[in-house]
């Protein structure tokens, strides 16, 4: 399994939340689409039993001490995020502005996303697509991430 949340805007309680539905899922990697917001926030990550891939997000003004908080944990870095794991193609970005063409590009297994806090775990022209919504749960009332099953090749939604 591979955890995934995103714009958890420094709401601790569901980040440990998170971080414990992601461990007993026994995942092997956890992504963060962005915006942690402050260090603080990734320093409960550390709590995981699986490395993290991240990316920076809008509203993560703090950048070198996200980047400082995040030494040891995995990667983190400026948007897009590439990478493979799982014998799967990942793309990981923040916005959704450049999902279009990545889609049309069929480079990909799996697009994940976030900043539109809505959540969406659907195949489009035979790629993932995954915004696990928001983890914070400040703008809809509702926190939530996503778990992918690598094998399936699909995801679910989990509301905290």
């Amino acid at each position: 399994m591979i955890g995934i949340l995103s714009d958890s805007h420094d709401n601790l309680t569901r980040v440990r939340e998170a971080v414990r539905l992601f461990n007993d899922a026994g995942c092997s990697l956890v992504i963060h689409a962005g915006d942690f917001v402050a260090p603080f926030t990734v320093d409960e990550l550390r709590n995981l039993r699986a490395p993290v891939k991240a990316v920076f997000g809008n509203c993560d003004g703090e950048r070198a001490g996200l980047a400082k908080a995040f030494e040891g944990l995995g990667e983190l870095r400026e948007a897009p995020l590439k990478f493979s794991h799982a014998g799967l193609r990942f793309l990981v970005c923040h916005l959704d502005s450049p999902i279009g063409r990545h889609l049309a590009s069929k480079a990909y297994d799996v697009v994940v996303f976030g900043h539109t806090h809505k959540p969406l775990a659907e195949r489009r022209g035979g790629v993932l697509l995954v915004n696990p919504g928001e983890t914070g749960g400040w703008l809809s009332g509702r926190s939530t991430i996503a778990l992918l099953d690598p094998a399936a090749l699909a995801a679910e939604i989990i509301t905290l």
